[in-house]
């Protein structure tokens, strides 16, 4: 299986510290050597890296944990192939448009003979059960609604659209428009929210430690979404099964 990596923040943030622990994932201290991949919104524009070479090896990754990346919404993926030989097409995350919006999605999990019928604009370039699924995604999105739907809109038509997925297998999955991040859990996912009164954190992946009460202000704050904690001595929640949470601002939203 693979492992997902979101961030989702009140303010523009530095994902150095969590992207630099997971990449550690990509071949070093697991086996998602399969490709990996990073997206993350500046305003209303997306930049989007993808390596068919494991991150923790890769030259582009390397570049990129010393590269300032401060965004708001940002999602990574390491992957272990199950569907879709190891190519530069298959790498996650995946991008679309729709209401003249970027749409970035990425998944962990393996979709059992999954081939939903798409149309238009909305087909896959790869060979992955998740680039198909996020195509349908986007394709009943559009069927769905007109224009660009509020947040809460959004979520009930996930809600709706979701289980019609993950019943072809396992379905965790992070998406996200640069308004807001939605993270789906079937088997394993857990969050985090770093704000104010901020502490130390240390990678358990890498030798890493960074008090963030020393770089950041009372009105920073962050929610750091993953398949598996990336720190040692910080509070991760785990999510439930089948679980559907929607991240604004740094907050799960109720």
């Amino acid at each position: 299986m693979c492992q997902l990596l979101g961030l989702n923040c009140a303010t523009p943030t530095d994902a150095s510290f969590s992207f630099t622990g997971f990449c550690q994932r990509g071949g070093l201290t697991d086996h998602h050597a399969d490709g990996w991949g990073i997206a993350f919104f500046e305003g209303r524009g997306m930049r989007l890296f993808v390596d068919h070479e494991g991150a923790s090896q890769s030259r582009m990754a390397e570049f990129l944990r010393g590269y300032p990346i401060k965004s708001r919404n940002i999602i990574a993926h390491v992957r272990k192939a199950t569907v879709g030989p190891v190519a530069l097409e298959n790498a996650h995350p995946f991008t679309r448009e729709l209401w003249g919006r970027h749409w970035v999605f990425a998944h962990n999990g393996d979709l059992k003979d999954y081939h939903p019928k798409l149309h238009s604009q909305f087909q896959a370039v790869g060979s992955t059960d998740s680039e198909r699924a996020f195509c349908w995604l986007m394709q009943e999105l559009a069927k769905s609604h007109a224009s660009l739907p509020s947040i809460h809109e959004l979520t009930l038509t996930l809600q709706e659209l979701v289980p019609q997925v993950r019943r072809f297998g396992t379905f965790n999955f992070l998406l996200s428009n640069g308004d807001a991040l939605w993270a789906h859990c079937s088997t394993h996912l857990h969050y985090l929210v770093r704000q104010h009164p901020f502490a130390q954190a240390t990678l358990m992946d890498h030798d890493w430690t960074v008090n963030f009460a020393d770089l950041c202000v009372p009105g920073d704050r962050a929610a750091v979404i993953v398949t598996q904690p990336l720190t040692r001595d910080e509070q991760w929640t785990a999510f439930e099964p089948n679980e559907l949470k929607v991240f604004v601002d740094g907050l799960p939203l109720a």
